[in-house]
C-alpha cells in the first residue's frame, strides 16, 4: 500500500447519487469520478477523430465527447464508436435528428442542451432513440444558452435560472420514464457555476457532471477549473468531470486527473512532490522534475515521489512518500524508500537511478494487488 494513502482527516464524503452507465463506465453511486474530454477534430474525419480519442484514452480519459453538428458527423459516428477504446458521448445542439442518428450509430450517451434542442416533442423523440439503443443522456444546462422565458423571468443568467432549466428538463425525462441521465449546469463564471451546482445537488439525486465552461487557455483555464471544480469536489459534489481548455484534449485529461489526485479522490500515476527551488538547492530542481515528469509518464500505478533540493523540508517530505531524494551536500543526497533512509546517491546519477527505483516500486505495488507481501 502506498504511503500516500488517504488519512481520516483527508476524507471527502461524496454526495449520494444514483448510478447510471455510459457504455461500460459507471457514473454516480460509489463509482470512481470519471474524467472526460472532447475531441476538436472535424468529426466527419473519422480517422483523425479516432486518433485523438485513442491519445486521450492513453492519457487516462474514461469517456470522450464528440460533437455532431451535421449529418456528415453522425455518418462518421458508426466507425468512430466501433473503433473507440472508450465510450463516446455525442454532443447534440439545435438538430434533434442528429441525436437520433448518433444513438443509432452507437453513441453511449447523448449530450443535449435544453436551451436549443427544440420543443418537448423533439426531446421525446431523442429520448425514444436513446432508450431503444441503450444510450444514456446528459442534460447540459449552460449559462450562455438558457431558454428565453427563463432569461425574461430572472433578467440574466443566474443560479436559480440554471437550476430551474435543469429541473424542467429533468421532469421531461422522468415523465417519459427515462432515468438513465446525468446533469450539468456550466458557466464560465466560477461563482455562478458553484452556486448552480450546489442548488442542483440538493434538488436531485441524478449523477452530476462537473465543468467550468469556456475556462480559457491551458494555464489560466486549468487554474480556473481547479478552483471551481476543486471546491465542488471538496464538498462531495460531482460524479464525472471535464476540464474545458483551449488546448489539446490530452491536456484536459491530465488536468482532470491532477485535480482529482490533489483531493485524494482518484490516484493514477506518479505524484511528484518537489520544492520550488531557491539558493539552497544542491541541483537544478526545476529541470530535474521536468525530466522526471516526462520519463515517468508511462507509470500508471498510483505512487508518490519527493524531489527536494535542500535538507530543510526534504527529510520530512521523504517520510511520507514511496520514493524520495533529498540533497545532502558535496554533490550527493539521500534516497528514501517507504519513508526510511535507504542509501546515498550522487546528484549526477540521480535521474536514471530514481526512474529505476520508481519503476521497481510501481511493479511491487501492482504485484501487491494479488500478493500483499510483495509490496513490503
Amino acid at each position: 500500500m502506498s504511503l500516500n494513502s488517504v488519512r481520516p482527516w483527508r476524507n471527502i464524503y461524496r454526495r449520494k447519487s444514483r448510478q447510471i452507465h455510459v457504455g461500460a463506465v459507471p457514473v454516480g453511486g460509489d463509482a470512481p469520478i470519471s474524467v472526460q474530454t472532447m475531441t476538436n477534430t472535424p468529426t466527419e474525419d473519422a480517422k483523425a477523430t479516432i486518433q485523438q480519442i485513442v491519445a486521450c484514452a492513453e492519457a487516462g480519459a474514461d469517456i470522450v465527447r464528440v460533437s455532431c453538428p451535421d449529418k456528415a458527423s453522425t455518418a462518421a459516428m458508426k466507425e468512430i464508436c466501433r473503433e473507440s477504446p472508450v465510450p463516446i458521448v455525442a454532443d447534440i445542439h439545435f438538430h434533434y435528428q442528429r441525436g437520433i442518428e448518433a444513438a443509432e450509430a452507437g453513441a453511449a450517451c447523448l449530450r443535449i442542451n435544453p436551451g436549443n434542442i427544440g420543443t418537448p416533442d423533439r426531446v421525446k423523440e431523442v429520448i425514444r432513440a436513446a432508450r431503444d439503443n441503450a444510450c444514456s443522456i446528459r442534460i447540459g444546462v449552460n449559462a450562455g444558452s438558457l431558454e428565453r422565458h427563463l432569461l425574461e423571468k430572472y433578467g440574466e443568467p443566474c443560479p436559480e435560472a440554471m437550476i430551474e432549466s435543469g429541473l424542467d428538463h429533468f421532469k421531461i425525462l422522468v415523465d417519459n420514464d427515462f432515468h438513465d441521465f446525468k446533469i450539468s449546469c456550466k458557466a464560465s463564471d466560477v461563482f455562478l457555476s458553484a452556486a448552480a451546482y450546489q442548488g442542483l445537488a440538493e434538488a436531485t439525486d441524478a449523477p452530476i457532471h462537473l465543468g467550468i465552461t469556456e475556462a480559457g487557455g491551458l494555464k489560466s483555464g486549468t487554474i480556473k477549473s481547479a478552483i471551481g471544480l476543486g471546491n465542488l469536489l471538496w464538498m462531495g459534489i460531482g460524479d464525472t468531470l471535464r476540464v474545458s481548455l483551449s488546448a489539446d484534449p490530452v491536456e484536459e485529461v491530465k488536468a482532470g486527473f491532477e485535480i482529482l489526485k490533489a483531493l485524494g479522490l482518484r490516484h493514477r500515476g506518479v505524484n511528484i512532490i518537489s520544492c520550488p527551488s531557491c539558493a539552497r538547492q544542491g541541483f537544478d530542481v526545476i529541470k530535474t522534475v521536468e525530466i522526471l515528469e516526462e520519463r515517468l509518464e508511462h507509470i500508471m500505478t498510483p505512487m508518490s515521489l519527493s524531489i527536494i533540493g535542500c535538507g530543510v523540508n526534504g527529510p520530512g517530505e521523504a517520510l511520507m512518500t514511496d520514493v524520495g531524494f533529498t540533497v545532502g551536500g558535496a554533490g550527493s543526497g539521500m534516497v528514501y524508500m517507504m519513508g526510511k533512509q535507504d542509501h546515498k546517491l550522487s546528484n549526477a546519477d540521480m535521474i536514471d537511478h530514481i526512474v529505476d527505483l520508481v519503476e521497481a516500486r510501481a511493479e511491487a505495488i501492482a504485484a501487491a494487488e494479488t500478493t500483499p507481501e510483495a509490496a513490503e
